[in-house]
């Protein structure tokens, strides 16, 4: 059964001060942040949050975001080497935490680029990730009894087959000999 992350609503005014306070700080977009701060970033946060999605299941983790382009992220859960917490001074004044991936098999850009910030009960949540991680990795353990029982099979099966064909050629030699003796 998935297990489904929810997100806490004070991201929303974090994401409003986190980009409102980038634009002050670029000098150049001063205008731009006065209009973030009076409605425009409330408009955008209150959207953003609505669109965020997380869900953990038996083989991946799914994580969806965006208003205007929807990005959704897929990890299959055997390439998560650790999921790191992340808490700084911002994050803690408004409770939030952020969870960090890193993966195995992805080049930059990818997958283990991928931060998850808002989650409640991030160190649950984060909990849920490696146990199903793991159950995966056991799961695929336990793979390797049932293909030496399926390789032993496959032996007994080649040796009757080995046997039959031996009979076979036992037969055919009688069968040439008779022939023989009819000519």
């Amino acid at each position: 059964m998935p297990t489904t992350a929810r997100f806490n609503p004070l991201y929303r005014p974090y994401l409003v001060a986190t980009i409102g306070l980038t634009m002050v700080a670029s000098l150049v977009g001063i205008p731009l942040a006065i209009v973030w701060f009076c409605g425009a970033g409330q408009w955008w946060a209150r959207h953003y949050f609505d669109k965020l999605e997380c869900q953990i299941s038996d083989k991946t983790l799914r994580f969806r975001k965006g208003i205007l382009f929807q990005v959704e992220k897929t990890i299959p859960l055997e390439n998560i080497q650790d999921v790191t917490f992340i808490e700084g001074p911002l994050l803690k004044k408004f409770h939030l935490a952020t969870l960090k991936f890193e993966t195995a098999g992805h080049s930059a850009g990818q997958a283990n680029d991928m931060h998850l910030t808002g989650i409640i009960d991030a160190h649950e949540f984060r909990n849920a990730i490696i146990d199903a991680r793991d159950a995966l990795r056991q799961r695929a353990h336990s793979a390797p009894a049932v293909d030496q029982h399926a390789d032993g099979q496959l032996a007994r099966i080649e040796t009757v087959m080995h046997a039959m064909s031996a009979r076979l050629d036992e037969i055919a030699s009688l069968l040439r000999a008779q022939n023989e003796k009819w000519r």
